[in-house]
């Protein structure tokens, strides 16, 4: 697999890293990114040491992965509901439509039982007067 290289700048020094080639611009805002996370930690805490300040931006940054995993888990949970109650909702309204079908048919034989004697009767021979 075909490897770039980029230059990153993080808390004001530079670093080379290695990616997937077409994946430098991903890479160059990741660490853009991280970077602002020192920033502000620096902004907040002023200098309190280059290795303090990285493991803060990155206790911070798994902070956020593991708060929108959860999230995430919870929209699964939502969506399984959410899923369920259409596919409830579904049979509910096939089973509606099988008891109307049936319903029908018996309304549909009952009119064509009627029919029919309504039609004997008018067949009927009429007496003479």
């Amino acid at each position: 697999m075909p490897v770039a290289e980029v230059s990153v700048e993080i808390n004001g020094r530079k670093y080379r890293m290695a990616c997937e080639d077409g994946q430098e611009t991903h890479l160059s805002s990741l660490a853009t990114r991280f970077n602002r996370y020192i920033d502000d930690y620096k902004g907040t805490f002023g200098e309190i040491g280059d290795n303090r300040l990285t493991v803060m931006a990155g206790i911070a940054v798994v902070d956020e992965l593991v708060e929108a995993e959860r999230k995430l888990d919870q929209l699964r949970a939502e969506l399984q509901t959410v899923t369920k109650a259409g596919n409830d909702v579904a049979a509910e309204a096939e089973t509606m439509e099988s008891k109307f079908a049936a319903k029908l048919a018996d309304v549909a034989r009952r009119i064509e039982s009627i029919a029919t004697a309504v039609d004997s009767a008018g067949q009927e021979p009429q007496g003479n007067s």
